[in-house]
């Protein structure tokens, strides 16, 4: 009896998940799983390595053990048994994950090889101890020593304007000395934007005046 049930043939519906219609296949009654997954792959034309197969509502695998190393998994299939069928995506390249290795990398804030030994004690101080994040760190090490002591005497010269009632007068006075110490200064021969600073009041080419106005009305260009 085990011989006629094993040279029985029957006949199941393959379902692949994803576009694609359904088509059956015939096949022994009593079948080892890594044949019945080579004979799919072979039927629909997908790899045998990455297709994962699903028989009422369970996954079969080649070996009984769920491993490599056990007994052969023997399936038993019956006339209209539905087979899922799914292709197992490819890992990405290995080549991938070294550049998004080192996309990170690149995004991570580096102190300049040229920085003195107390800054660069420092920098591994607060990135390998204190974990501080990499936004923090650009924002530390970015600004220059000079500005960290104005900051510093800024807000040590606070309370000092608040306790005499001078607090609006000293933000104002800060935003003028910040707006005058970044002016900066014009090269010889250069011109200001304000033809007022200029010799002769000369402006520059393209500024948009009345006189440039009336011209261009005059001229039909408007």
């Amino acid at each position: 009896m085990a011989a006629i049930e094993e040279d029985r043939e029957v006949e199941i519906i393959l379902k692949a998940i994803g576009p694609g219609q359904p088509s059956k296949i015939t096949l022994p009654s009593i079948i080892k799983a890594c044949d019945l997954r080579r004979l799919v792959a072979g039927e629909r034309g997908l790899p045998a390595d990455r297709l994962k197969l699903v028989l009422r509502g369970k996954i079969l695998h080649d070996k009984k053990n769920g491993r490599g190393d056990g007994d052969d998994l023997l399936v038993k299939l019956d006339n209209g048994d539905s087979l899922m069928v799914a292709v197992i995506p490819k890992p990405p390249a290995k080549h991938l994950h070294e550049d998004d290795d080192d996309e990170d990398d690149d995004l991570k804030f580096r102190i300049p090889t040229s920085a003195s030994r107390w800054r660069r004690r420092l920098f591994y101080f607060l990135r390998d101890k204190l974990r501080v994040p990499d936004i923090l760190l650009m924002a530390i090490f970015s600004i220059s020593l000079k500005a960290w002591a104005c900051i510093v005497l800024w807000f040590s010269l606070a309370p000092v304007a608040h306790r005499w009632d001078l607090g609006p007068v000293y933000i104002l006075g800060t935003g003028f000395l910040i707006i005058i110490l970044n002016l900066g200064k014009r090269q010889h021969g250069d011109l200001s934007a304000y033809s007022i600073f200029n010799e002769d009041f000369i402006e520059l080419p393209g500024t948009l005046n009345a006189d440039r106005l009336d011209r261009d009305i005059r001229a039909g260009q408007l």
